[in-house]
């Protein structure tokens, strides 16, 4: 069962659970009592915003020896109550938010956390920590899953190659910025989100009362208003999102890049007040986690690394650090070397931290994306070319 899901998250849990039956309801009126019920996914918070308390549904998807998943957005966990402490099993989603660019979707890391009872079941990798023969600190696979050392029949997974430049990226992002830096840059995205909520209710729209993170649906007070924020926000160059079955309905995200200008920009999209005068007269209220019971009172990246490497220098340092523990071509010849050897010069990587390819949001207009569909048509074309295929 999934509630209020992200539809391109739909579309794969429906594709990949090949044999089993997937339901995808409203979380509030499911039967969490329905015979041969293996699992139910949350969305926290949901694709409108809204986070939304879930701890009665997860008992009854408990109480039917269901388990309970959430698919969550790591920089919002770092002000709301983590999905362990809500009672979820699992917990997983994108790491895009933790310093890796929009482009147009993808490539992005995946993160996925278990409770403890599960852990063996992970699909990937498990590095413990062990002490070597002088009794000093050491590392090593605790759990490997699909190698070719490991027979297919004992695998829990087919991946031999992780996306693991955009795992370091996030991971190098958490380290830099560490607990009280990401606190700072998610209260920074949730604030300017209430703003906006602010200016919305006091232009007269509607936003549905509960908390929310980064992300509003809002309901125009008049078909004329609609209208005029879609002129406006055509005209200061802001893509919105259009509820299509929902009258008047239009739904606006946030993130850590956005500025007192584009504050500014999305309030004149909805005919509201500037954000200099909401801001000084703003008080946290509808809608806003603090002081709440979605408010995170746990500590997170407790690991003496997150609280070392703050400026560029230090990362810098750190970063070489790790790569002169790592094994590479200098060194010597690398074992399966078919998983590791995937290498690409700088000037290929170059292009892509452009803005042209990094800062386009995946459901940018057909217009604004004419240089993704030539590059993937290109691609197209080689592949059915080459591999004799019919279609890709």
């Amino acid at each position: 069962s999934v509630g209020r899901e992200i539809a391109e998250r739909e579309a794969v849990v429906s594709t990949q659970s090949t044999g089993v039956r997937v339901i995808i309801g409203d979380y509030s009126t499911f039967d969490y009592a329905t015979p041969g019920l293996c699992g139910v996914l949350f969305q926290y918070p949901n694709s409108d915003g809204k986070v939304i308390d879930y701890s009665e549904y997860i008992k009854a998807a408990h109480a039917n020896k269901a388990l309970a998943a959430c698919a969550t957005d790591l920089l919002a966990l770092t002000m709301l109550t983590p999905p362990g402490e809500v009672g979820f099993d699992i917990a997983l989603g994108s790491a895009q938010r933790f310093g890796v660019p929009l482009g147009y979707g993808g490539p992005h890391a995946a993160f996925f956390s278990v409770k403890e009872s599960l852990k063996r079941a992970i699909p990937g990798r498990i590095i413990g920590v062990t002490r070597d023969a002088d009794n000093g600190l050491a590392f090593r696979l605790t759990l490997q899953t699909r190698e070719q050392h490991i027979k297919r029949n004992k695998a829990t997974s087919n991946i031999c190659t992780a996306q693991a430049l955009l795992a370091n990226m996030a991971a190098m992002y958490a380290v830099y910025h560490g607990a009280e830096g990401l606190r700072s840059i998610a209260e920074k995205v949730h604030f300017s989100t209430c703003i906006v909520a602010e200016g919305a209710r006091r232009a007269g729209h509607h936003i549905e009362d509960g908390a929310f993170f980064d992300t509003l649906k809002i309901k125009i007070r008049s078909e004329q208003a609609f209208q005029d924020a879609l002129v406006n926000a055509e005209i200061r160059q802001i893509n919105i999102r259009i509820y299509n079955d929902e009258p008047n309905t239009i739904g606006i995200s946030l993130d850590e890049t956005v500025t007192s200008e584009d504050l500014d920009d999305l309030l004149f999209v909805l005919g509201a007040p500037s954000s200099t005068n909401l801001w000084q007269q703003f008080k946290p209220r509808d809608g806003g986690i603090l002081r709440t019971k979605f408010e995170r009172t746990s500590e997170y990246l407790t690991h003496p690394t997150f609280k070392k490497y703050h400026s560029e220098h230090q990362l810098t340092r750190y970063i070489r650090e790790l790569e002169k523990k790592d094994v590479s071509l200098v060194h010597s010849m690398i074992p399966l070397g078919s998983c590791t050897m995937k290498l690409n010069a700088t000037s290929e990587l170059a292009p892509v931290s452009r803005p042209e390819f990094s800062n386009i949001h995946p459901f940018a207009p057909n217009h604004q994306t004419q240089g993704y569909a030539e590059l993937i048509k290109e691609l197209h074309d080689d592949l059915c070319e080459r591999g004799l295929w019919g279609e890709v």
